[in-house]
């Protein structure tokens, strides 16, 4: 007896959460429509530049698939797209997508993710980054060098987006988790010389969601690709522990969502497990949110077509903590 009404109070929960979902989903559809607007990182050539030779590349990621759905290889000119939403909350969320650090999956039309964001009144913004194996003077340091210029871009032109400067957040998913993860832990290190006035202004998110994140270069958790990417195929101790987010965290790190699912392949979910950890440690606002099934890659929607648990949680976290109302 005990074990149906179980099963029938999970299935009136998921009822009622794909009955919540389903208006926000048809929000996010309608947003996806609005116009993307795209904006170089760099006001010229990014920096560290002098030893590149890579040609920039954009591929289909699944030959003869969505057009939209690409990745770009050997980047040289990073940039921003824009969402912006119907009536805009005053918070901005830059997303981070992965790639391993061989490639950025990544669209200029933008995607379901950052229209869902729009939907909720959030101005959402997508970023293309350097990758650190191409010869950039950076080396492992280069896409934090465009994810710290990203952040200042967005708040020095947030009073005319109607965004509050200091209320913009930043996700990531995979290896842009790792991206994300050193954003939210590293503001206080200036990797790169001022370019303009935007670089007077300061890096650290508001708050950060870190999906099924590269976050340790550490054995036994590492991963393997990402790794040889940033430090080479035979790096030393100090070079994996220099690129390991759970080993910089300081006292003022953002508050932290974490979600991974534990059958990840690609990603081991230790390495989630690692971040909330460490965030713990330094008494850190964190949420994590381990599935029992998942993979590597979820996205805005469950396997049902409802919008899917960690987004519904994100967006309770985001609230929670005030980025918007």
């Amino acid at each position: 007896m005990g074990t149906r009404v179980e099963t029938d109070r999970r299935a009136l929960l998921g009822l009622a959460a794909g009955l919540m979902a389903a208006p926000a989903l048809a929000r996010a559809a309608e947003a996806a429509a609005s116009p993307v607007e795209t904006v170089d990182l760099w006001p010229g050539a990014a920096p560290g530049g002098e030893k590149v030779t890579v040609t920039e590349q954009v591929i289909l990621r699944t030959p003869g698939g969505d057009p939209n759905d690409t990745a770009f290889l050997n980047v040289t000119k990073p940039w921003l797209t824009m969402r912006r939403p119907a009536k805009p909350n005053g918070a901005a969320v830059l997303m981070i997508p992965g790639g391993g650090y061989v490639r950025v999956a990544v669209g200029k039309n933008g995607g379901p993710i950052d229209a869902w964001l729009a939907s909720l009144g959030i101005t959402a913004f997508v970023m293309d980054y350097r990758l650190p194996a191409d010869g950039w003077a950076a080396g492992p340091d280069v896409a934090l060098q465009d994810a710290q210029r990203a952040m200042r871009l967005i708040r020095a032109r947030a009073p005319s987006l109607g965004v509050d400067p200091a209320k913009v957040a930043a996700i990531g998913f995979s290896a842009g988790g790792h991206v994300a993860a050193r954003l939210s832990t590293q503001f206080g290190r200036e990797t790169y010389a001022p370019v303009d006035e935007a670089d007077q202004l300061p890096t650290r998110p508001f708050a950060a969601g870190l999906f099924y994140p590269v976050i340790t270069g550490t054995l036994p958790y590492a991963h393997g690709q990402s790794v040889k990417q940033l430090v080479g195929a035979n790096p030393t101790e100090a070079q994996r522990q220099a690129v390991s987010a759970e080993q910089h965290v300081p006292a003022d790190t953002p508050p932290t969502f974490i979600a991974a699912a534990a059958d990840d392949k690609v990603v081991p979910v230790e390495n989630s497990v690692l971040m909330w950890q460490a965030l713990r440690a330094r008494k850190i606002p964190v949420e994590m949110h381990l599935q029992e099934v998942g993979g590597h890659g979820f996205g805005l929607k469950d396997r049902e077509g409802n919008l899917a648990p960690s987004m519904i949680a994100l967006d309770a976290f985001f609230k929670r903590h005030g980025l918007y109302a």
